[in-house]
């Protein structure tokens, strides 16, 4: 047994036995535990808790029955406020930590419900004789297996009820073990499967998918090849996805397999938060960097600045130019397709100067970019980050080489009950 010192930054109890580090699943500070060491080296061991002796006051119960051999939540037994507080400190350790930096204010945090608030997910399936058929999961913990699930709490509840009747209808269909996965897309007027086939389907299976689309109300696309192959299949006149951006009079339309944020409420209230960190005006110019399809872009136009959406990727670059028109925003938006992981000055030269700046990119962060900002740079630059530790690297160059003070941070939980830390700071010279 072993007392828990601490919570470490993915959300695994830290502890110390014969010199060394122990990091235990499922456990918390102040608790003494059993464990089991499933991984050992000479500086650390990685373990799961077997027993909880001395609980701590921050201990739930995990809703889920599926906690603990699903990999897709690993803090359910944690308290949702507490969840929040272990989320801004991994954000401040890495900051400190990596980029030796600091925020002159901690902005508050941004959260929403905990449960039923996943609109995107997507889900492995296998064809599994010895457990009777097709499971449809999420894989489970340290394993490329996929959990036995009958319902998960994260989904909406619409969509966690489709489980059992997804792993039905799939195990019914002549290609089951060419079906790899389901992607799920939920709009405001309609829920979107997208089942990645690797075989094409017979007649009396595409007759089994129309019938389980008209009695659960969904759309059903089918993927053959890249995601951007996925056409609809049925029903033909479902009503397009989009969510909405009610504050800014927005509505987007999107594409399933297309990034957009998988918590739709939490997305307003980033949104929302990057609006009034901007602080736009009209006339001035600002660039939205990894623009993806406007999630950023159209709400910062509203308020009457003229704004650059820039994106590696040509075909959401027209998606995103598409999205303007349909809001009435064509005239104040220009998107562009150029490659900023490799970037450079001469790049951002040729667009011209810009008030105000706008990044957020993928886990990888944007190390190129901020490198790539010269003199002309803007006063002002607001950073969404999905990943603390890029964020800080990303920080300190800004801080330390191009004479920005990071003036606020904090944390985004758009993923609550997981390790997952988005994050949003804001820097000015």
């Amino acid at each position: 047994m072993l007392v828990v010192e601490s919570l470490g930054q993915d959300g695994v109890g830290v502890a110390h036995a014969n010199g060394k580090a122990v990091f235990i699943e499922g456990a918390l500070p102040g608790e003494t535990v059993a464990y089991q060491t499933y991984r050992r080296t000479p500086t650390y061991e990685l373990a799961a808790v077997t027993g909880v002796m001395t609980p701590c006051f921050m201990r739930v119960t995990p809703r889920c029955p599926h906690f603990g051999r699903c990999g897709g939540c690993v803090i359910q037994h944690l308290e949702a406020s507490a969840q929040v507080a272990m989320k801004q400190r991994v954000l401040e350790d890495a900051l400190w930590r990596i980029g030796r930096v600091r925020a002159d204010h901690l902005l508050p945090p941004i959260y929403g419900q905990s449960w039923g608030y996943r609109q995107r997910a997507r889900l492995s399936v296998r064809y599994v004789p010895r457990k009777g058929g097709v499971l449809v999961g999420f894989h489970e913990k340290r394993s490329s297996f996929v959990t036995e699930m009958t319902q998960c709490a994260v989904l909406p509840p619409t969509v966690s009820a489709l489980i059992l009747p997804l792993r039905e209808l799939i195990g019914q269909l002549s290609g089951c073990q060419g079906i790899p996965q389901v992607e799920i897309a939920v709009g405001d007027q309609v829920t979107a499967l997208v089942l990645r086939i690797l075989e094409p389907l017979e007649g009396k299976d595409e007759l089994r998918l129309r019938q389980f689309c008209d009695r659960y109300g969904v759309q059903i696309f089918l993927q053959a090849k890249d995601p951007e192959s996925a056409a609809p299949f049925y029903p033909l006149d479902a009503p397009p996805l989009t969510y909405a951006l009610p504050e800014f009079d927005i509505v987007m339309p999107f594409h399933p397999t297309d990034f957009t944020q998988v918590n739709h409420a939490v997305n307003r209230m980033l949104v929302r938060r990057v609006v009034r960190l901007l602080a736009p005006a009209p006339g001035e110019r600002i660039a939205d960097c990894f623009c993806g399809l406007g999630n950023f872009s159209l709400p910062i136009a509203r308020q009457g600045a003229q704004v650059t959406g820039i994106e590696g990727n040509p075909r959401i670059i027209r998606r995103a130019a598409a999205n303007a028109a349909y809001n009435g925003l064509a005239e104040r938006t220009t998107f562009v397709a150029a490659d900023l992981f490799e970037t450079n000055a001469d790049f951002f030269a040729s667009l011209g100067r810009f008030d105000k700046l706008l990044i957020g990119p993928p886990r990888d962060g944007a190390v190129a970019l901020v490198k790539s900002l010269e003199d002309n740079a803007p006063d002002r630059i607001v950073y969404i980050s999905c990943n603390p530790a890029t964020l800080a690297r990303d920080a300190a160059v800004l801080v330390n080489t191009k004479g920005y003070a990071l003036t606020a941070a904090g944390v985004v939980n758009m993923f609550p009950h997981t390790r997952h830390v988005e994050s949003i700071a804001c820097f000015e010279r």
